[in-house]
């Protein structure tokens, strides 16, 4: 079936050919139509343009003067747990602090217990209801970690719901399986032998299970250590899992140096980068990505987005959806965030968290832009006045209607 959008005020983010990712002062730069048309066949984009040459289709909607943009692609999220952890938000609230709150019993080991008792299907009812609703912020792709389940019969528990997700959701979701994303209380004098066991248990299952696109681990002070993270990132890479890392959230940790050395998609948190951090990610293909929403819930530093981007670097924003430090999966307001904490222009924002996220959930061939050849996956907005004013009303949703695979959901 052929779907045509007609009169749109302004078609954003087209590409006569599709990038794998934009960098630099490139970043301020986003290409529209005005008073566009898009038509989409069979869940693809088939052609855009002016409306003086729009073609004929099967089915027509008029935008009526509003706008059509990519859905966002939503890199980082750890959407599949069990429970909310509002009473730690309290003890934030009190001083205590990301660590402190972690060595008596919160944080990701809450997180994890309450996971292990929880039903394979209690955990996809729920994610399916997060997953709904931020489609209706205009997220068109996002990548879910697992992480939360601390035992390799968890673990794989996480990682066959998000299968399932797959299977079932009309968004196109990513699966990383995360086992080092903390230290369970039982191994928490003897680390080593936890990292061996996702070494030589944990990690074989997933592969064998073929449960997941990618591997990652919490490479950050009280965490995993750079030779810890190596050691698992090979024995990843060597069943073909792709590595990702959480990198300097806590501290310099060095996990931006061990990422760029196994070729990472992405590096994400940050807050603690420098000047060296820099030069090993210009030296690389390895996306940085920032979690605003993690770094406002927490009161933490800012990554230093803009000195990357200066330095001729890409950026990319994501939400990193949690239940502990970022308990929101609205890419809309991490549009804002960016905008408002880091100073990126709106232009920016949109293109991290579009084009430069899609590279880094390694779905960049086919999302992130509006492209031909281009899965159809887009929104089109209410009426509002201008591009610039996605980022700034970061109090309301901005999306009128939203397509995936060229159909409305």
């Amino acid at each position: 079936m052929r779907l045509v959008i007609k009169n749109i005020k302004s078609l954003i983010q087209v590409e006569d050919k599709a990038r794998l990712a934009v960098c630099g002062k490139d970043m301020a730069e986003v290409r529209s139509i005005d008073n566009a048309f898009l038509l989409v066949e069979d869940g693809v984009i088939k052609d855009f343009g002016s409306m003086e040459t729009c073609p004929n289709a099967d089915k027509e909607i008029e935008a009526e003067g509003r706008m059509v943009l990519p859905s966002f692609c939503d890199s980082h999220t750890h959407l599949v747990y069990a429970g909310s952890r509002e009473i730690e938000y309290i003890d934030k609230i009190k001083g205590l602090s990301y660590e402190e709150i972690a060595q008596r019993g919160g944080g990701i080991i809450n997180s994890a217990l309450r996971l292990q008792k929880a039903s394979e299907e209690e955990l996809y009812e729920d994610a399916m209801q997060r997953l709904e609703k931020i489609i209706r912020y205009g997220t068109g792709a996002v990548e879910i970690k697992s992480g939360y389940g601390f035992t390799t019969e968890a673990e794989l528990k996480m990682l066959r719901v998000i299968r399932r997700l797959k299977e079932n959701s009309p968004l196109t979701i990513k699966a990383n399986f995360l086992g080092a994303h903390g230290v369970p209380l039982e191994y928490k004098n003897n680390i080593e032998a936890f990292v061996d066991k996702i070494i030589n248990e944990m990690i074989p299952k997933v592969a064998e299970e073929g449960l997941a696109d990618f591997i990652d681990v919490f490479c950050d002070r009280g965490f995993f250590s750079v030779e810890q993270t190596d050691r698992m990132l090979y024995e990843g890479v060597k069943r073909g899992l792709k590595p990702k890392i959480h990198a300097n959230e806590l501290a310099a940790s060095g996990g931006i140096q061990v990422g760029v050395k196994y070729n990472a998609l992405s590096v994400d948190h940050l807050e603690y980068t420098g000047a060296e951090e820099i030069k090993y990610l210009k030296s690389s293909m390895t996306m940085p990505t920032v979690l605003p929403g993690a770094a406002f819930f927490l009161n933490m530093p800012l990554a230093p987005a803009r000195e990357m981007i200066t330095a001729g670097l890409p950026v990319a924003f994501a939400s990193d959806y949690n239940p502990g430090s970022s308990p929101s999966g609205n890419m809309q307001l991490v549009l804002s965030f960016a905008c408002v904490n880091y100073r990126l222009l709106p232009q920016e924002a949109l293109n991290a968290t579009t084009i430069n996220t899609a590279y880094a959930m390694d779905v960049v061939d086919n999302l992130g832009s509006i492209c031909k050849g281009k899965k159809a996956n887009f929104y089109i907005t209410e009426k509002i006045p201008t591009l610039e004013y996605l980022p700034y009303a970061y109090g309301e949703n901005k999306v009128y209607k939203t397509f995936l695979n060229g159909k409305e959901v």
